[in-house]
């Protein structure tokens, strides 16, 4: 398989996930007409394959919610599966420890306090992969309604490039640890938005969004809520 090709499934297999297909993807994120479209396209037989730049792979990587990583080979932790009723559950760890609209503290060397399962099948559609994820519990009412005090969150520490309006887990000097909406305008400002109205936007400019965008630990890509 040429990497064309392989490039051609993963992209093809994203939006299937997606529940959607490549030409509202292409209108959704604003990508030129065909950008996926072409990717997906059958070539006539006998036709060269005409190939993806790089910029425009980055593009569809990140409409489609994929990773584009060139580097060394790197190592995904360990995963623990169990097989219940010809499913796969995958065990994803449970740090000790909390986000916060405000103070807050990961540890994250520390051994696992519990773990939760979650099936492969709905990780891959979700584009989740367990051994990059961990999840901790979430305190304070900074991003209520959709993320409340005591709530369960799954963090992704591969998704740790900002994309705008996406919640992440971040380090943010003496407020500690915390999870918060951001927008980022490259090289002029980091904007932290709650979701809760009674809290005001902030900003990071200069070395702070620097030292911000640094301290990201990871997209939050799941949440489970606690009730009473």
């Amino acid at each position: 398989m040429t990497q064309q090709e392989h490039f051609k499934n993963l992209v093809e297999k994203a939006v299937e996930a997606l529940r959607s297909n490549a030409f509202a993807v292409e209108k959704a994120h604003g990508l030129p007409a065909d950008a996926i479209r072409g990717v997906l396209r059958k070539k006539k037989d006998g036709a060269k394959e005409a190939g993806t730049s790089l910029n425009r792979a980055r593009e569809i990587c990140d409409a489609l919610d994929l990773e584009l990583y060139i580097g060394p080979p790197r190592e995904i932790a360990p995963v623990t599966e169990a097989s219940i009723d010809d499913k796969v559950f995958a065990m994803i760890e449970r740090l000790e420890g909390h986000v916060a609209a405000g103070d807050g503290c990961i540890n994250m060397d520390g051994d696992p306090i519990d773990h939760l399962a979650f099936t492969q099948e709905w990780l891959r559609r979700s584009g989740i992969t367990a051994g990059s994820c961990f999840l901790i519990s979430v305190k304070g009412d900074s991003m209520e309604p959709r993320i409340s005090d005591g709530d369960l969150v799954m963090i992704d520490k591969r998704k740790r490039a900002i994309r705008n309006g996406k919640v992440y887990a971040f380090n943010d000097g003496d407020f500690g640890t915390r999870i918060k909406r951001l927008e980022v305008v490259p090289e002029t400002v980091i904007s932290l938005i709650s979701d809760n109205p009674t809290y005001a936007k902030e900003h990071r400019t200069g070395d702070d969004m620097t030292t911000l965008a640094d301290g990201v630990i990871g997209e939050v890509v799941w949440s489970s809520h606690k009730w009473g």
